[in-house]
């Protein structure tokens, strides 16, 4: 199976919030960067923003908060496109505690966070949602595979 390659990132002492441990937006901004690394690996990179106009805009995500994540700790997080159609894409990122900077989880890892999302594609000139090129739709397709267990859920409504 194809997969894209991991995303890394280490948390900074800033990141750590009152609670000491990493700040709920830091969460978020590590899974930004996950994206743009999603967005590289599937032709959505800098160049094809430039020339095309066209960009990758999220319009929807569901983010869960598993378990604390300290200072220092080095993050690897895992992203799974699970399908993409004319002029959208599904996918999700797992955000793992590793012990080095470029280290995979282990096989057995449980994720610290998740997050799941749906993204547009936008032409940014028109403001409107337009069709992928072929070859990008491709890539998303040869990259998808099945969702795991938790996606695809709301949020419970409080009893």
């Amino acid at each position: 199976m194809t997969r894209l390659p991991l995303f890394h990132s280490t948390v900074r002492e800033e990141w750590i919030d009152y609670n000491g441990h990493m700040s709920e937006a830091f969460y978020v901004l590590v899974f930004g960067h996950a994206t743009d690394a999603l967005m590289i690996g599937t032709g959505l990179d800098s160049d094809y923003r430039e020339s095309t106009g066209c960009s990758l805009y999220t319009v929807e995500s569901h983010v869960r908060f598993l378990h604390e994540v300290p200072a220092d700790a080095h993050l690897a997080v895992r992203t799974r496109v699970l399908g993409a159609a004319a002029r959208k894409a599904r996918f999700t990122h797992e955000m793992y505690v590793v012990p080095e900077p470029q280290a995979e989880p282990v096989p057995d890892a449980a994720p610290v966070a998740t997050t799941e999302l749906l993204a547009l594609h936008v032409d940014r000139r028109t403001g409107r949602a337009t069709a992928f090129p072929d070859a990008v739709r491709h890539r998303f397709t040869d990259l998808a595979e099945p969702a795991p267990d938790w996606a695809g859920r709301a949020i419970a409504a409080v009893a």
